[in-house]
């Protein structure tokens, strides 16, 4: 298991994540993805989409705004309920999170304040006058845009419940205290799925999706070994929900929560409907009943995910006497899944290795690297995960093949570039 520091230097180093603002010192726990780091978190997204949406009959998806109404989080609960106990340090005047510390300062061990709710909201204005009429806010979950677009989704794909609507997108919470990196921070991207269904099918429907979830993290690559379920207790449960399952891994510095598996009940619908006066409930044509549906959610981070899969796939491994630093990512999800490296940059190698290169990015996530040797090229791939190095040498020009190494055995085979892509398809789909 590498430590968080590890994690953080090499994502750096190769391009993952960045720290925000830092030619100006920094924006504290504010992450910018870089070139492979967004390639990477962008495979995860679609690949969660696609397995929600594209891979089901059942589900919708949608991209709700990141403004809505305020009174959307006063019938939500958020309003009063989304809220932390908050502490300062009547010394350093440091300020935490109370069920998070002991009962002194963990800076300097002095005493702390009573305990008060801190909002976690953030809260802006909308229009040229800053007035309590204008307050608006950035929304702290993606839910609320799925629930008052019910009625708007069911209508138009005329769907029958069980049915559900996903989403992904930015949600932003004012965390008293954000650390482990891009773990917890205020700004982050989530995926989110509510699932409508008849109350009394709801407990089942829990159970299924949080297998369901479970199966998911593994198809990624996530060893099973750093998975595990955690029932929430009732005094951590949301207060919009009747059960509350946690699957955690087992992050560098301990076991933490990847996903919420929540049964919501018709919390929302049903505060919604009191305070817009529209009729949220379901008719079943069947049953000729009608009911406000139950919704069980499946809420996870897309940050939250990227830093697991990081994590996972990082391996140490001693060759030659030297230590290689590789990155296992399953090909599903890897930032790049071939790279095409000219052994070097001699003009008679140029046009091969172009004809090579655009022959193999038509149908893969193909990177061009002709810089350093070719060994620091292979260590450098290694640390972004690449599965597939394709090699174009001097026997290139007279026998037309190319060198295909294997990112987990390093083993190298020859092919000809006539064959190159359909033998790269058979090493992705079955030699990791």
């Amino acid at each position: 298991m590498p430590t968080l520091e590890t994690l953080v230097s090499l994502a750096k180093r190769r391009g993952f994540i960045f720290q925000n603002s830092e030619i100006y010192g920094g924006l504290g726990s504010v992450w910018d993805f870089g070139p492979i780091g967004v390639e990477l978190k962008r495979r995860i997204k679609d690949f969660w989409w696609t397995s929600m949406v594209h891979n089901r009959n059942d589900i919708e998806g949608i991209d709700s705004s990141i403004l809505m109404d305020p009174a959307v989080w006063e019938a939500s609960g958020h309003l009063k309920g989304f809220s932390d106990p908050l502490v300062e340090c009547t010394e350093c005047h440091r300020r935490f999170r109370e069920d998070q510390i002991e009962s002194t300062c963990p800076e300097c061990d002095s005493e702390l304040s009573s305990p008060r709710q801190f909002n976690l909201m953030f809260k802006t204005f909308m229009g040229p006058v800053e007035e309590e009429a204008a307050t608006i806010y950035l929304r702290p979950e993606t839910a609320q845009g799925i629930f008052v677009n019910f009625n708007n989704v069911l209508t138009t794909s005329r769907r029958k419940i069980p049915f559900g609507i996903a989403q992904i997108g930015k949600s932003f919470r004012n965390e008293i205290t954000p650390g482990n990196f891009i773990f917890r921070t205020r700004e982050f991207e989530q995926m989110e799925m509510e699932y409508f269904c008849h109350p009394e099918d709801s407990d089942r429907l829990f159970k299924e999706w949080i297998e369901f979830s479970m199966n998911w993290f593994k198809e990624i690559g996530i060893q099973e070994k750093n998975l595990k379920t955690r029932i929430h207790t009732d005094d951590e449960r949301p207060h919009y929900a009747k059960s509350a399952t946690d699957i955690e891994y087992n992050f560098p510095w301990g076991w933490g929560e990847l996903e919420t598996i929540n049964n919501r009940t018709d919390y929302d619908l049903k505060n919604h409907m009191e305070k817009s006066g529209r009729d949220l409930s379901y008719f079943d044509e069947a049953t000729k009943s009608r009911y406000v549906p139950y919704v069980i959610e499946p809420a996870m981070g897309a940050d939250r995910t990227t830093l697991a899969v990081f994590s996972d796939a990082y391996h140490e491994e001693k060759v030659n006497d030297e230590t290689r630093i590789v990155l296992k990512f399953n090909p599903k999800i890897s930032p790049i899944e071939v790279a095409v490296l000219p052994l070097s940059r001699n003009e008679k190698l140029a046009s091969i290795s172009d004809k090579v290169f655009n022959l193999i990015r038509n149908s893969f996530r193909c990177q061009f690297d002709d810089t350093q040797s070719i060994g620091k090229r292979y260590r450098r791939q290694d640390e972004i995960g690449t599965p597939i190095c394709v090699t174009i040498d001097f026997d290139t020009l007279d026998d037309n093949s190319v060198t295909i190494r294997n990112r987990n055995t390093m083993k190298q085979i020859r092919v000809e570039i006539n064959k190159v892509n359909q033998i790269i398809k058979d090493h992705l789909e079955t030699q990791f």
